[in-house]
């Protein structure tokens, strides 16, 4: 009957769903946990001591009754209270046939003192007044229990405050419960690990009695909760037990066996739909003395999707109610126990805690009852407003989220957007799917129609559906310090009648924009760009991390038009010990994606993770090609932690990117630890990076003390890199400290420097001439100054010495002649008067005779 049920309205929502990350940002399709019907309803008040003695004299039998439907399946009792005004009894026995558990109800109705009220309950289950006496009718269901052989015992008492009689002169009055304020789960178990012990226990002994092939009630009871000390800890013992013997039963539900109700099956076989675990408990928690009801009523289950409506149809689900110390708590054994796999014919076990003694006020997400009294909410809500609550997993309450928006399952965009904003307390990861309702399935879209934020305690969701349409929004989460996948937290619907005209965001790997909300534990600070979307009104942007500790950093930019290659020369790292630069050029219009990964600068062995996913926008400026970064960067632009582990400090420049609009500069910086220093620069050649051009004949070093300049004379406007070399150690190689990126934008044209030789020193420092180009036939005046020279002279057709100054400069003037080439030699060892090269100056025909020369040919 229940899998005739579950077919004909063609929905499991009896299963517990799960749906998991399957990698990364991709999470795999909703499982879900079992179903079945037990609508078994019972309301019990605290038993009344004053009246007690005077309620066992007058009802020394106890009062049985039958009625109401199992569900949606078939009938189940549903029992009905004598209840007389001056006093109360009893019921110490309630039915329960081939599965069906008896449901008892309270109807409080106006009463003579001495006459009690007379009530028959129909096949049907409806409410008869009977002119025959109260002993008659209990001699009837007294009859009537003897003749029944699956009926089994249970305890319950009922009674009615003095205070409240009053209010039971009219049936719609019902009974109060909870009269005592009950206690939030966290109170009442601040840690599962207390019943460590008992659970232990259950699960061991529940494994040696189904080997023994013991499957009573009493006996499994009796076993499992030996030991125990409160009901509390039965209860539990019998959770237990229930979660890990009893699988949901898949292909009963399907078709594919018999379907298993009565206790007894439940046991022996192992499996039940949800009524099966409830009405075990119930019988095992009234073995255990434990005050229990089943309770029938709606699942957000397997098959629900946003927006179902509840209202005007059969009940799908049932679980339990159980009192504790006089207080009423929640309880459901089958979406404990694991969840459903409908396309594998498969259940799979999964124990979930959240579903033990889960408070109500958190219950009601997933579980409505017919009754309202079973929501145990002060303020009972109506199905209206279960059916637009927002479908909340068990991961969203244990990550203790709030949702601050939207307050129901429903959001509508405006202008084409809509978003969904949650807070937390400790740091949360998070990801989302959306699939588009249409036709019979629905159908995944990209994630990029979202904008993810989130920091330390918070997170948005921006949406921006490209098509009108309904969609279904799922969000999936983990702690921040869980590397496991991400579990499903709650489910929208969402509705676009207007799109918003906009570009499409680019794909986001990472799901999550902006500085990623764990990025202080990798040694980032909070930035000033905030997680929303940067917009640029030019083609450069200059992104500046600040750091706690030094870090080693990698980018990456990414566009829609952008390969690879093109992507790297739009890229300049510069690494500092106390914050990471990124400059960042964007040649075409739109939305680019800046990732940033770092690790610890010190331990190589670490990985890069992810720190920040910006989101960039250019709407004007855009660079042109041929004004992009050099290729080859890398993280090493401009000074920063190498140039400082090498000794080399205060640099005139700090930055990577240097300005030039004459076409030449100097470049200074100490070399406190007198290293060897080698400059490269280079020059691309059109569009191609492998045509670089060397021209290193364009820098000069000066030393001078510690202090060294690097002066350059670019040849032409363009974009230029210079490599700075140290030679940190005695091996050969002389590794990079630093790039820099010369832009020039002067149209003068600098000749170069001379050569220079190995003899050319550090201290030596060339005064005149300060180019390398001389013209033919004119004297020129040389000053220069080489530490511990003997003798510096001017080599050509003739060798002209030059005079030592009293300030330790070498002077003197020189024909340059027609010759291509002139050098500058020195003796530097008193043992030799060999004369070694310092520099080659070139000699060349001044312009304006190379025109008369060209005019007169």
């Amino acid at each position: 009957m229940c899998f005739k049920m579950c077919f004909k309205i063609k929905c499991f929502n009896c299963f517990h769903t799960k749906r998991n990350d399957r990698h990364s940002n991709k999470m795999t399709n909703s499982n879900s946990k079992a179903s079945g019907e037990s609508p078994v309803n019972t309301l019990a008040s605290q038993p009344n001591l004053r009246h007690e003695q005077q309620s066992k004299q007058d009802c020394s039998e106890t009062v049985k009754t039958t009625g109401s439907k199992r569900g949606q399946a078939e009938g189940i009792p549903k029992e009905d209270v004598v209840v007389l005004k001056e006093w109360s009894f009893k019921t110490s026995e309630s039915s329960i046939t081939n599965g069906k558990t008896g449901q008892m109800t309270a109807r409080p109705q106006p009463v003579n003192a001495k006459e009690p009220i007379k009530i028959f309950v129909s096949e049907k289950g409806d409410m008869m007044d009977r002119n025959d006496s109260l002993d008659r009718s209990l001699d009837k269901r007294r009859e009537s229990n003897e003749n029944s052989t699956n009926r089994l015992k249970r305890k319950n008492t009922m009674t009615q405050e003095k205070d409240s009689r009053k209010s039971s002169t009219t049936s719609s009055k019902k009974l109060t419960l909870n009269r005592p304020r009950r206690k939030l789960k966290k109170d009442l178990i601040p840690n599962p690990e207390v019943f460590h012990k008992i659970d232990t226990h259950a699960i061991n002994a529940g494994r040696e009695l189904r080997i023994k092939k013991i499957f009573s009630v009493q006996a499994i009871t009796k076993t499992i909760t030996e030991g125990a000390c409160s009901d509390l800890d039965k209860l539990r013992a019998i959770w237990i037990w229930l979660c890990h013997n009893i699988e949901y039963d898949v292909n009963g539900l399907l078709g594919f066996s018999e379907m298993v109700y009565s206790p007894e099956q439940v046991i022996s076989t192992g499996r039940a739909v949800c009524s099966g675990y409830s009405s075990v408990c119930l019988q095992m928690c009234r073995e255990a003395g434990i005050e229990c009801r089943e309770v029938s009523g709606y699942g957000k289950g397997a098959g629900y999707r946003p927006g179902k409506s509840y209202k005007n149809t059969e009940s799908n689900h049932s679980w339990n109610a159980v009192c504790l110390e006089g207080q009423w708590y929640l309880l459901d054994a089958c979406w404990g126990a694991g969840y459903g796999d409908l396309d594998n014919r498969a259940f799979i076990k999964r124990y979930e805690e959240y579903y033990f003694l889960t408070d109500p006020e958190t219950f009601i997400d997933c579980h409505y009852p017919e009754e309202e009294e079973w929501q145990l909410l002060e303020s009972p809500i109506k199905v209206e407003e279960f059916d637009k609550r927002v479908l909340k997993k068990p991961d969203f309450h244990k990550l203790n989220l709030i949702l601050n928006h939207p307050k129901n399952f429903l959001i509508i965009t405006e202008n084409g957007e809509a978003t969904v904003s949650m807070s937390f307390p400790q740091l949360v990861h998070f990801t989302y799917r959306i699939s588009q309702l249409s036709g019979k399935k629905p159908q995944e879209v990209s994630k990029s129609i979202g904008f993810l934020t989130s920091t330390q305690q918070s997170m948005k969701l921006r949406l921006m559906p490209p098509k009108p349409g309904t969609y279904e929004l799922e969000l999936f989460a983990r702690a921040g310090n869980a590397t496991k996948t991400y579990n499903w937290i709650c489910s929208f619907q969402l509705e676009c009648p207007s799109p918003k005209t906009s570009e499409e965001l680019p794909e986001n790997p990472h799901v999550c924009w902006g500085l990623q909300p764990d990025a202080t534990s990798l040694g980032l600070e909070h930035c000033n760009y905030g997680n929303d979307i940067i917009s640029l009104e030019s083609g450069s942007f200059r992104l500046v991390l600040k750091t706690t500790k030094p870090l080693m950093v990698l980018c990456e930019l990414s566009h829609k038009n952008l390969d690879k290659t093109l992507a790297k020369k739009c890229l300049a790292i510069q690494t500092e010990p106390d914050q990471l630069t990124c400059s960042v050029l964007c040649p075409y219009y739109g939305y680019y994606r800046l990732a940033v990964f770092v690790r610890d600068w010190a331990n190589e062995a670490d990985s890069f993770e992810i720190a920040g996913n910006f989101l960039l926008h250019c709407t004007a400026g855009i660079v042109n090609l041929n004004e992009l970064f050099p290729s080859g960067l890398n993280s090493y632009c401009g000074p920063g932690i190498k140039t400082m582990e090498a000794g080399l400090f205060e640099f005139s420049h700090t930055e990577a990117l240097v300005y030039t609009q004459q076409g030449n500069c100097d470049i200074t910086f100490q070399n406190r630890k007198d290293i060897d220093l080698l400059c490269e620069l280079t020059k691309e050649q059109g569009d191609q990076a492998a045509s670089q051009t060397t021209i290193s004949n364009h820098i000069l070093f000066t030393h001078n003390g510690s202090k060294v300049t690097i002066s350059i004379n670019l040849p032409e406007s363009g974009v230029y890199k210079l490599g700075l070399y140290g030679k940190t150690s005695l091996k050969q190689k002389y590794p990079l400290l630093c790039d820099y990126i010369l832009k020039n934008t002067s149209i003068n044209k600098w000749p170069p420097f001379p050569r220079m030789y190995g003899a050319w020193k550090k201290g030596s420092v060339l005064f005149e001439p300060r180019v390398g180009r001389l013209d033919a036939s004119s004297w020129v005046k040389f000053r220069v100054h080489v530490p511990e020279a003997r003798r510096v002279s001017v080599l050509r057709d003739e060798s002209v010495d030059l005079q030592l100054s009293e300030s330790g400069v070498w002077e003197g003037k020189a024909f340059t002649g027609r010759g291509p080439e002139l050098h500058l030699a020195a003796s530097l060892s008193e043992a030799s008067n060999t004369m070694s090269f310092l520099m080659t100056f070139s000699v060349v025909e001044p312009e304006h005779e190379k025109a008369s020369t060209a005019h007169a040919h």
